[in-house]
């Protein structure tokens, strides 16, 4: 839950969902939302998936999915699951015996699609498998890819009748005696998404996993992404997500932080507030501000930045962040800390200098976040 009693027009009552562990991290009830991706090299290049596994961790995925097609796949993700820093989720089509090899080969996690898994049968063995194994199964319907008798029912892919896909599933599950399953209901329209999704909250309590699929590329992608989870994130919808582009997983991780950021629903590293800039601008904003999102990628810790242009707004937004610049007159701007004026910097020297007061910042978040635990 999302509280702010001072702003209280900020608070997100989150959906009670029951919680289920995917490897070491926890999905549902009262836990963070994870972040997710994807990788998108052939799976059977341990190499290659392993570089992009350890990338998206480092950006701060909790979670990364690997499709397994084939049996060279799923050979693979024998070496890839030991040497991940986080669980791996096998994506399951078609081949329900890869869903088997997976689990047997250390995956956290198993993404089955009933549009396209099989019988009753096959997700029997499936389940088995997980049961033995110790994974969790996600319930992955696609709008793309519903069953035939649900399409010849509803006519059309549409949220009843992917909903229905997955509560027959979850029965499945259910009438198994499994229990560690969380689910999804994904279109690449997003009324579509936003009205099956909505519908299945009121339906269970199985953990929820958002996302809009095939959302498009970079641009594109993260705006319908951003309108979609969005809506359902304010309304205390989801408990997990993956941002789907047709870009590198890490901009995956990245836009679903910034999604959660801007939702007050989670926080990590640092949230940059910035002008469009103009003819006011006091110095060159928007080439600052690319600057030093690269130059602070490596902070972790939570924490805001202001860089305004001017003084119309700047010294407002630097009245509610950690570090502040407002852009002046005579070739320098005012440097405020934790609110207040502090000193007037060069705009030449200026880049160097934040990087060095948003860096003292974290360490003594950090320092105070020690003691505190210490305690």
């Amino acid at each position: 839950m999302s509280m702010n009693h001072i702003r209280p027009w900020r608070n997100i009552e989150r959906r009670k969902s029951r919680q289920i562990m995917v490897g070491n991290v926890p999905v549902g009830g009262d836990a963070p939302i994870a972040v997710q991706t994807m990788t998108n090299t052939d799976s059977g290049d341990v190499k290659a998936t392993l570089g992009q596994v350890m990338a998206a961790a480092e950006a701060g995925a909790d979670i990364v999915r690997i499709s397994a097609p084939d049996v060279a796949a799923t050979k693979a993700l024998k070496e890839i699951t030991k040497e991940s820093p986080v669980p791996i989720v096998a994506d399951i089509h078609f081949h329900y015996k890869r869903a088997i090899e997976a689990a047997e080969a250390g995956a956290a996690c198993l993404r089955i699609n009933p549009g396209n898994i099989g019988d009753e049968k096959r997700v029997k063995e499936v389940i088995k498998a997980a049961k033995d194994h110790g994974c969790s199964i996600r319930i992955g319907v696609n709008g793309g890819s519903l069953e035939k008798h649900l399409l010849d029912k509803y006519g059309e892919p549409c949220p009843d009748a992917m909903v229905e896909s997955g509560l027959d599933h979850i029965k499945i599950l259910q009438d198994n005696d499994f229990h560690e399953f969380k689910i999804s209901v994904k279109a690449s329209d997003v009324f579509m998404s936003a009205a099956a999704y909505q519908i299945l909250a009121d339906a269970t309590d199985a953990p929820i996993h958002l996302g809009i699929t095939e959302a498009g590329g970079f641009v594109s992608g993260t705006i319908k992404s951003a309108i979609g989870l969005g809506q359902l994130l304010w309304m205390g919808i989801g408990d997990t997500l993956r941002v789907s582009l047709s870009a590198d997983p890490v901009e995956e991780v990245k836009v679903g932080f910034e999604i959660l950021k801007s939702l007050g629903l989670r926080h990590r590293g640092v949230n940059i507030i910035s002008c469009p800039s103009c003819a006011r601008q006091g110095f060159d904003v928007i080439k600052t501000v690319e600057t030093l999102e690269n130059r602070l990628a490596h902070i972790h810790t939570p924490l805001s930045l202001s860089i305004i242009g001017c003084v119309v707004n700047g010294p407002g937004e630097a009245l509610m962040t950690d570090v502040g610049f407002t852009g002046g007159g005579a070739g320098s701007g005012m440097v405020y800390l934790a609110g207040k004026q502090s000193h007037k910097m060069s705009n030449e020297a200026m880049v160097e200098h934040i990087v060095e007061e948003v860096e003292k910042k974290a360490a003594a978040i950090q320092v105070a976040e020690a003691a505190d635990a210490a305690e």
